[in-house]
């Protein structure tokens, strides 16, 4: 889920790959993998670049995570159809 923001997030700000893996210092696959939700990308870099595109890191409750979860869909649901088409590994 916090790919998906991030993706949702730079998309809005009209950054590209290369715009937020410059500003966060790491590669554009690194940001690529991130946004797909590649559990090889570190903790650090997914908060740095989560923090530089204005995406809340920590939930206070199961029903904020819900409720962030669907405005991040809601989200994605506005956004052109070639930005949509990710799939997300989130199977830990």
């Amino acid at each position: 889920m916090l790919g998906q923001q991030v993706r949702t997030e730079r998309l809005k700000k009209r950054w590209t790959v290369k715009d937020l893996a410059e500003r966060a210092g790491v590669s554009k696959p690194t940001i690529t993998k991130l946004e797909r939700g590649d559990l090889s990308v570190s903790l650090g870099t997914a908060f740095e670049a989560a923090v530089l595109v204005g995406v809340p890191i920590f939930a206070e409750s199961r029903e904020d995570l819900s409720r962030i979860e669907k405005e991040t869909q809601l989200g994605l649901a506005v956004l052109p159809e070639r930005a949509r088409k990710r799939e997300v590994n989130d199977d830990f």
